[in-house]
């Protein structure tokens, strides 16, 4: 195979996700926007999801793991009286219940949502079983025993109750979360079914909807200086990670991969970090007694 055609562009872009499109697709258009050689996005949305898709281009791509990494939050509207097979709108209803929750129930309820809790995956989801994604089982009628994870939620609080048949939440969490999957087992636990209604990711590590930008300036903007004035550094991506710089002779040595003098900062022995110098990402690495042991390099921008 010949190698991908396009520009040795890095960097970031926060699109803010419309309902109606998937993941890849965003990808794809960002990349053909740019017309980069490379791109990638850091945590996969739903379909019918709204908000913060964080897609890398070139270089940038390196530090998709720290995003993916970071804590995200949810605002999210749950339907209660009814579960469907998707555990989202878009699927059949599968069970219902005249019994709706006072707002007291749902608080007391949420507190089980808390901490390290486990999660078994929607059957529509991308999780694999024997090779295959679940959703693509599940679409054919096969309805599959899905192993319970580990997820981590920092935080679950009711913000609204526009009416006896919708509440709306906001959820922290790390990675591997499934908003529907909260939705689905809260309504289990008040014993009333639930799904979710409407779902929108406000932020992720760094990265704001508030920041985000639409598919349509995306378009209009397409293969112009203008859309490459929107791009954010790669460095962006490594804001959760203690920044070390480097002298000038440090440089090369780390871009080949080999352990090299850093200068001291906020990192402790053994911490993970990045280092730059003169503003710009070199590597990421173990810090070690004075030196940068680097598992990540980036290339000099061209």
């Amino acid at each position: 195979m010949g190698k991908r055609k396009g520009r040795d562009i890095s960097g970031w872009l926060i699109v803010d996700k419309p309902a109606g499109i998937g993941s890849t697709t965003v990808v794809n258009k960002v990349r053909w926007a740019f017309d980069a050689k490379k791109a990638g996005h850091a945590g996969t949305l739903d379909p019918e999801a709204t908000g913060v898709l964080a897609v890398a281009l070139g270089e940038a791509t390196k530090t998709v793991p720290y995003i993916t990494d970071a804590l995200k939050c949810y605002d999210f509207t749950v339907r209660l009286g009814q579960s469907t097979n998707t555990d989202d709108a878009e699927g059949e209803v599968i069970g219902s219940s005249d019994l709706r929750p006072t707002d007291d129930a749902i608080k007391a309820a949420l507190g089980a949502f808390v901490g390290q809790i486990r999660q078994v995956p929607p059957q529509f989801s991308a999780v694999k079983v024997d090779g295959q994604r679940a959703y693509a089982r599940a679409r054919d009628g096969e309805e599959m025993d899905l192993a319970a994870r580990d997820l981590w939620v920092e935080e679950l609080v009711m913000t609204d109750r526009p009416d006896a048949d919708h509440v709306r939440l906001e959820m922290t969490c790390g990675k591997g979360g499934y908003v529907r999957s909260i939705a689905r087992d809260l309504g289990a636990a008040l014993g009333c079914h639930g799904h979710v209604l409407r779902l929108r990711r406000i932020w992720s590590g760094p990265f704001a909807a508030t920041d985000g930008i639409s598919l349509d300036t995306i378009d209009k903007l397409a293969r112009t200086p203008d859309l490459d004035a929107l791009l954010l550094p790669l460095e962006t991506g490594l804001a959760d990670l203690p920044e070390l710089r480097c002298p000038a002779e440090s440089v090369t040595k780390l871009r080949n991969g080999n352990p090299a003098m850093v200068f001291p900062g906020d990192a402790e022995y053994g911490d993970e970090a990045w280092v730059s110098h003169n503003g710009q990402a070199i590597a990421v690495g173990q810090y070690r007694g004075g030196e940068l042991h680097p598992n990540r390099v980036f290339a000099a921008p061209k």
